[in-house]
């Protein structure tokens, strides 16, 4: 080794030490490390993209448009597409871009609410029942096990049917949330089942903290990438659900509207107006596509083994 090489093997250690006495290194904190990830995969931003345009639409579209979605336009009878209407109306006049993102917002809200609330019930009780132990496991999964033979959904029909217009899909919310958790909770309480044994657990039973601090603070935290995943792919589930309800008449009502509302008028006149049925559909499949697009990426984004993880540079 050289004279020459060695100096600038020395001036580059001296300048790292510079660099590092100053400062200059960033730490990257851990929801930073799973942000990078996430980026890092472009099915994942690709999803990520396609969803904010539909939240914008949904929050915004309605002032982008000339019509609202409960005013419509008796000259304009199952119009096509056009300079007025842009996707067309429908046989009373309404107009279908105004119908599109009313639908699609609602459909959003519901699905959203209610995959929080389903997680949130599953985290909580599906933890409390793996804690606990004993009867209290005993009575709990006895009272899951008669939840999963519940027929839910004719259930969560008749509840949105006696309901009126106004407070209907909130009725549809309370129903599937009502339903919905049972599974995640099993799912939860087989995970907690090896949490509960970690030292961790057993330090803070010794110390005395509350049975309800250490489900919070200790365990709901270590399920906290299985939660966010399955809330995000719930949002997928909830929307379909609620769109297939809407779609026999048992979800959101008129004068509301939801994308499954929009799809069951469509699906009177396919064959005449095909417009109807068109629009909101690829509406309900883009927002399915790119939830599930997240989901994914989210996936391998927690996932310290994923192809995702790749090397982190500051």
């Amino acid at each position: 080794m050289t004279d020459t090489t060695v100096k600038n093997n020395e001036t580059t250690q001296k300048e790292s030490d510079e660099s590092t006495a100053k400062g200059d290194i960033k730490h990257i904190g851990y929801a930073g490390l799973i942000a990078r990830r996430f980026f890092r995969q472009r099915s994942a931003v690709v999803g990520l993209i396609i969803l904010l345009v539909l939240v914008f639409f949904a929050l915004f579209g309605a002032n982008i448009g000339k019509w609202a979605y409960d005013d419509p336009d008796f000259l304009a009878l199952s119009a096509g597409p056009s300079a007025s209407h842009w996707l067309g109306t429908d046989s009373g006049g309404s107009d279908l871009y105004a119908m599109v993102v009313r639908g699609l917002g609602k459909s959003l809200m519901i699905g959203i609410i209610t995959s929080v609330a389903t997680m949130a019930i599953a985290s909580l009780l599906g933890t409390a029942i793996s804690f606990f132990g004993g009867w209290v496991e005993r009575v709990g999964m006895w009272l899951l096990d008669m939840l999963l033979v519940v027929p839910s959904f004719l259930l969560i029909a008749m509840i949105v049917r006696t309901a009126n217009a106004t407070t209907g899909w909130i009725w549809l919310i309370i129903g599937l949330t009502a339903f919905g958790w049972v599974g995640y909770a099993r799912i939860i309480r087989t995970l907690t089942l090896s949490l509960r044994e970690r030292d961790y657990v057993k330090a803070a039973r010794f110390m005395g903290v509350g049975s309800f601090k250490i489900i919070v603070r200790h365990l709901m935290p270590n399920l906290a990438s299985m939660i966010i995943i399955n809330t995000v792919l719930g949002v997928v589930g909830a929307v379909n659900s609620e769109t297939a309800l809407s779609y026999l008449g048992l979800g959101v009502k008129a004068p509301d509207v939801s994308l499954g509302s929009v799809l069951q008028s469509g699906a009177v006149s396919m064959q005449t107006a095909p417009w109807l049925l068109v629009f909101p559909s690829i509406a309900l499949v883009l927002l399915t596509f790119s939830m599930q697009l997240i989901g994914d990426g989210l996936r391998d984004a927690l996932d310290p083994n994923s192809r995702a993880s790749g090397t982190v540079s500051a």
